[in-house]
C-alpha cells in the first residue's frame, strides 16, 4: 500500500529568494473527525487519521509514556447499507484501524502475496494468507503485534458503532500513520467522527516539533543577551544617539517577543494538546509585524534615508502601502498555517495563500538591491568615504546572507523532495530554525557596525553633501538591520516553527 503523501511543502525557484514557497500543515496532537468521508484506494476505502513523529515510551509510568489514544470514534453507516441485514444479525459490517510505522508500510496490502489488492480477496483467502473482508497485513517478524489493526464491528440493522476508549502503547521511535479503512462495499458512504490524541513521553508536542519550543527557549536568551549588550552601550553613549539606534533597539525587541511568545505558544501546546488561541495570535502578529518593519526599515535604508537623503518624499506613500499590503498577506497566511490545517485545502488553494506574499517579497528584494546600488554610487561620487565603508560592510552583509540563503533553500528543495512521508522527521526542525539563527546573527553584525559611539556624525545626514531635502518623509531608519536576516528567510512557513 502506498501511503499518501503528508506534509509536502511545494518550492518554486523562481524569484530567487522569493518564491522558496512552503506550505505546511499544521501539527497537533489532538486529531479531530467531524464527519469525515472514507475515499476509495485499490479494493479498500480508506480514512486518514492522522500522522506524527513519536518517541518510544520511557518507562511504564503514564508520565512518561508515549501513545495513541482513541477517544469515543463513532461511525455511522447509510441507512440504506443498515436495512440489508437481519436485526439479531451480528458483525454486519467491519471498520478497522490500521497503525503503520512508517518503517513498515509495505505490510499493509498482499504486494508480498503479489496481488495489488489491499483487502483479502477470496482467493487468498483460500491459500489461508488472509481473511476475506480484512485488510491484508503480514506482522513484522521483530514485533509480531505491528502493523496494530483494532477492529469495530457493526451489529444488526445499527446505524452506528462506536469505538471504545482505548490507547496503543508506543515502543518504538517513528513516524507513526493511523488509517481507519473498510473493505465492504455495502459500508459505502461511511462517516467518522470523534478524536484521537497523541502523546510522547514528553508532552503532547508532536516530536517534528517538540525541538522547536528549546530552540526558542534558547533564542529569546540570545535576544535578551543582544539587547543586554546594547542597552548598556546605548545608556553609555545616550548624548550621541541617533534616531537609528532607537530603531535598532525596537527590532531587537521585535524578535525578544517573537521568540518568547512562540516559546510559551509551543509550552502551551505541550502540556494541553491544542494550540491556545490567543498566545498564537499574539506569536503570529508579531512575527507578521516584525517580518513587515524590517523589510520596510530595510527598504528605506538601502534608498539612502538619513544618508543622501533627509526624506522619501513622493515615494512615501508608495513604500508605506507596499508595507500595508504586505503585513496583511504575511498575517492572513500566517493565521492559516498555524490556526488552520492547510493539507485540508488543494494545491491551487494553497498556492493562491503563498504566492501573494511570495510576490511582494520578491518586490522587497528588487526594490532594495536597486536602491542599495543607486546609495552607493552617490556615495561614491561625492567622496563620503566613512559613511561608502559603512555602506559596503552593510552590503557584503547582505550579500553574503543572499549567498548562504540560496544554498539553503536548495537544500530544502532537496530534502522535501527525498522525504515525501517524513521518515527524516527528527531533523525537520533544522530548516526553519536555521533562518532564525541566520536573522539573529545578521542583526548581531549591523548592531556591532552601527553600535552607538561618541562620534556619530559619519551616519547622520549632512546639508554639506548636496543632498536635496524632500518635504515629506518617514521617520524610519537603521532598524532594518533586522529585516537583513528576515529578507533572506522567504519561507512562508515555520514545523514545524512550529513543526
Amino acid at each position: 500500500m502506498r501511503l499518501p503523501r503528508r506534509g509536502a511543502r511545494p518550492g518554486l525557484a523562481l524569484l530567487a529568494l522569493a518564491l522558496a514557497l512552503a506550505a505546511r500543515g499544521a501539527d497537533a496532537s489532538i486529531h479531530e473527525y467531524s464527519g469525515g468521508g472514507f475515499a476509495p484506494r485499490a479494493n479498500s476505502f480508506f480514512f486518514h487519521g492522522g500522522s506524527e513523529g513519536l518517541y518510544a515510551s520511557e518507562s511504564s509510568s503514564n508520565s512518561s509514556n508515549s501513545f495513541i489514544r482513541f477517544d469515543i470514534v463513532t461511525f455511522r453507516r447509510s441507512q440504506e447499507s443498515a436495512t440489508r441485514h437481519e436485526e439479531m444479525q451480528q458483525k454486519t459490517g467491519l471498520v478497522e484501524a490500521i497503525i503503520v510505522e512508517i518503517q513498515d508500510r509495505d505490510k499493509i496490502g498482499g504486494s508480498y502475496l503479489h496481488s495489488d489488492a489491499i483487502c483479502c480477496t477470496p482467493e487468498l483467502d483460500k491459500e489461508k494468507s488472509c481473511k476475506v473482508g480484512e485488510v491484508i497485513i503480514r506482522p513484522n517478524p521483530d514485533n509480531p503485534d505491528w502493523p496494530k489493526r483494532i477492529q469495530t464491528f457493526f451489529d444488526g440493522k445499527n446505524e452506528e458503532t462506536t469505538m471504545g476508549t482505548q490507547s496503543v502503547s508506543i515502543n518504538k521511535t517513528g513516524m507513526y500513520y493511523l488509517y481507519f479503512m473498510f473493505c465492504d462495499p455495502q459500508l459505502r458512504g461511511l462517516k467518522i467522527t470523534g478524536r484521537t490524541v497523541w502523546r510522547n513521553p514528553h508532552g503532547y508536542i508532536p516530536g517534528k516539533m517538540a525541538p522547536m519550543m528549546t530552540f526558542f527557549g534558547f533564542m529569546s536568551l540570545a535576544y535578551l543577551a543582544l539587547g543586554l549588550l546594547w542597552f548598556l552601550q546605548f545608556v553609555r553613549c545616550w548624548k550621541d544617539i541617533l534616531q537609528l539606534h532607537y530603531h535598532i533597539t525596537a527590532v531587537i525587541a521585535l524578535g525578544m517577543c517573537e521568540m518568547a511568545f512562540w516559546y510559551f505558544e509551543y509550552a502551551n501546546f505541550n502540556s494541553t494538546g491544542t494550540r491556545p488561541m490567543g498566545i498564537t495570535l499574539w506569536a503570529v502578529t508579531f512575527t507578521a509585524v516584525k517580518k513587515t518593519v524590517s523589510r520596510l526599515l530595510l527598504l528605506v535604508v538601502s534608498m539612502g534615508y538619513g544618508v543622501v537623503r533627509p526624506t522619501l518624499g513622493g515615494i512615501t506613500y508608495r513604500v508605506a502601502a507596499l508595507a500595508i499590503i504586505y503585513f496583511t498577506a504575511s498575517e492572513a497566511l500566517e493565521l492559516v498555517e498555524n490556526l488552520g490545517n492547510i493539507n485540508d485545502f488543494s494545491g491551487k488553494t494553497r498556492l493562491f495563500l503563498v504566492l501573494p506574499v511570495a510576490i511582494l517579497d520578491a518586490t522587497f528584494i528588487i526594490w532594495i538591491f536597486s536602491s542599495l546600488s543607486r546609495t552607493l554610487e552617490k556615495l561614491q561620487l561625492r567622496r563620503s568615504m566613512a559613511k561608502l565603508e559603512l555602506y559596503r560592510k552593510f552590503t557584503n552583509s547582505l550579500a553574503m546572507s543572499v549567498v548562504i540563503s540560496i544554498a539553503w533553500i536548495g537544500y530544502e528543495l532537496y530534502f522535501n523532495a527525498t522525504d515525501p512521508l517524513s521518515e527524516l522527521w527528527r531533523r525537520a526542525w533544522v530548516i526553519p530554525a536555521f533562518w532564525s539563527v541566520l536573522s539573529y546573527v545578521l542583526l548581531a553584525i549591523i548592531c556591532a557596525l552601527w553600535s552607538p559611539s561618541r562620534n556619530p556624525t559619519g551616519f547622520a545626514y549632512s546639508e554639506e553633501t548636496g543632498d536635496e531635502a524632500d518635504e515629506e518623509g518617514l521617520s524610519l531608519v537603521g532598524s532594518a538591520v533586522k529585516g537583513t536576516g528576515d529578507i533572506v528567510n522567504m519561507h512562508v512557513f515555520t514545523e514545524d516553527k512550529r513543526a
